[in-house]
């Protein structure tokens, strides 16, 4: 019982987001492609910034199931809704990727493993009250992600495809400074998807992403508007 009263005393606030995304996987060879994404998010709607995240990495298809990928996401977080930072902070962030598939009747399963090295800004305000950067702080992080994607109009993923995709991730700090909260995130979404071809398509939807702050107690509940474009080049033809 004392557990649930220790929950019930938490402050759990409400942010409406939206989202708008672009990313593309772009073919270098048989095995090997460059992944890029870059996402715009956006707080009270598309009001104030929430957060502005730019992401490159290198893919290695080991088969036509199971991809790795190293890479590099460069981040800047913004004070936002009704528990703002106290400053603007960058962050850099390693990060290592699996990725296994499989499909099941018409259902395609993604399952992503990422393990992610954050170096984050020691950044506070002086009383000019003027941005101060003191080093770098490191956490470590681990995520995993499940997605299921289902063709709607046809039985497989062809071009010219209506498509429902719905995801569940979860983020869990391991090592120094992650005492109070192990849980960092969770996400949870759906969206409706047109696949034009092999190179492009385009999702709208719904994502909950609830956040559990450094401290333990303080908590989000972002509801989110979700806009992602995909735009593939193959470079291995050139």
């Amino acid at each position: 019982m004392s557990g649930v009263l220790g929950f019930s005393q938490k402050q759990i606030d409400a942010n409406n987001n939206s989202w708008w995304s672009y990313s593309g996987t772009h073919k270098i060879s048989d095995k090997v492609s460059l992944f890029t994404l870059y996402s715009w998010r956006r707080n009270d709607f598309v009001k104030n910034w929430q957060q502005s995240l730019a992401r490159i990495g290198v893919n290695y298809k080991l088969s036509d199931n199971f991809t790795v990928t190293p890479g590099y996401d460069w981040v800047v977080t913004f004070p936002y809704g009704k528990q703002p930072t106290a400053v603007q902070f960058t962050e850099h962030r390693i990060f290592e990727q699996f990725i296994l598939k499989n499909k099941v009747n018409r259902v395609y399963f993604t399952h992503r493993y990422r393990f992610e090295q954050r170096f984050l800004e020691n950044a506070s305000l002086n009383s000019n009250n003027q941005k101060v950067v003191d080093g770098f702080r490191l956490r470590q992080r681990a995520r995993y992600r499940l997605t299921l994607t289902m063709p709607l109009n046809h039985k497989t993923m062809e071009d010219n495809t209506l498509f429902l995709t719905i995801f569940d991730e979860v983020f869990l700090n391991f090592g120094k400074g992650t005492a109070n909260n192990p849980l960092d995130q969770n996400w949870i979404s759906a969206a409706l998807g047109w696949k034009f071809n092999s190179k492009m398509n385009v999702k709208m939807g719904y994502q909950n992403q609830f956040i559990i702050k450094g401290n333990g107690i303080n908590m989000e509940r972002n509801h989110t508007f979700t806009v992602a474009i995909g735009y593939n080049f193959d470079f291995s033809k050139n």
